[in-house]
């Protein structure tokens, strides 16, 4: 008995422990949320605006060049960005985006290339042989807008060279602090025939130097912007995710604490149940 009551306050002693780790971590992650939160509603509403006003350049198909339009090649090679954290205790964070992207990927079935933000993805893809053509390990929410330019211009290169015939982003939106998701969006080529045209003057713009002069700067720009507000996005859902599961791992933990302090005090009242039998029987053999 006296040993099962020591195994038990070793495990409780264990679990306090454990629970102060998780404790102090879901603070800190909870305090990064808050941050990474701020940063991301701060520059949505910005890049949003510059997005959809190069995005408005697509409206007028007849003027945009035929290698940026869906259709006008043969899918030989397929880029996918894939966004990760490169660190863990965040749940099923890192592996929905995995899961997502290699579902994609197999389902495609097409010479695939990876760009990998995050090391937990590339350890993954890597592991299982998959090309991978750029890789940047530190954490998203470091990466900086010329840290995202160092990775999309060699990227928009590799497609306009006709490398790649696609650029497809694999990573996890935001949909509220206990919510994300995780989304697939092709950013190049383009399906022109999806768009809703939203001028009426789009036929008089007139384009210096050219035009393809100008859609090569503009599609690059946009490759910049999205693949920026990716990132800031997928820092922000990463830090919910481990807020959440440290909160997770805390409530469980207080949980088995409880299990085991009532059994604790099962097996202590049981051994004073049989110390006083003891005490009781001796006295009576006495008399």
């Amino acid at each position: 008995m006296a040993e099962q009551m020591q195994d038990i306050k070793r495990r409780i002693k264990s679990i306090n422990s454990t629970e102060r780790i998780t404790n102090a971590m879901k603070l800190v992650s909870a305090a990064k949320l808050r941050r990474a939160k701020a940063i991301y509603e701060h520059s949505k509403l910005y890049l949003d605006r510059i997005i959809e006003s190069i995005d408005e350049a697509f409206d007028n198909g007849q003027k945009v060049p035929k290698e940026l339009i869906l259709g006008s090649r043969q899918m030989k090679t397929s880029c996918y960005v894939i966004i990760t954290s490169s660190t863990g205790l965040c749940g099923s964070f890192n592996g929905n985006v995995i899961r997502e992207a290699e579902a994609t990927i197999r389902r495609k079935s097409r010479e695939a290339v990876l760009v990998d933000i995050g090391s937990k993805g590339r350890e993954y893809f890597e592991r299982r042989g998959y090309d991978v053509i750029i890789e940047h390990d530190p954490p998203a929410d470091t990466v900086d807008y010329e840290e995202v330019k160092k990775l999309a211009r060699p990227l928009f290169e590799k497609y306009m060279s006709g490398e790649i015939d696609e650029i497809v982003l694999v990573y996890t939106s935001y949909v509220n602090t206990l919510k994300q998701e995780v989304v697939r969006k092709r950013v190049l080529p383009v399906d022109i025939s999806e768009r809703n045209v939203r001028s009426s003057n789009i036929n008089v713009i007139e384009y210096e130097p050219s035009v393809n002069e100008v859609f090569r700067y503009l599609v690059s720009k946009y490759m910049e912007m999205t693949l920026y507000s990716a990132v800031i996005e997928s820092a922000t859902c990463e830090h919910a995710a481990r807020r959440q599961a440290m909160e997770n791992a805390n409530d469980n933990a207080s949980d088995m604490l409880k299990l085991l302090m009532t059994e604790y005090n099962r097996a202590r009242q049981s051994q004073i149940t049989n110390e006083i039998i003891e005490i009781v029987s001796g006295s009576e053999a006495l008399n």
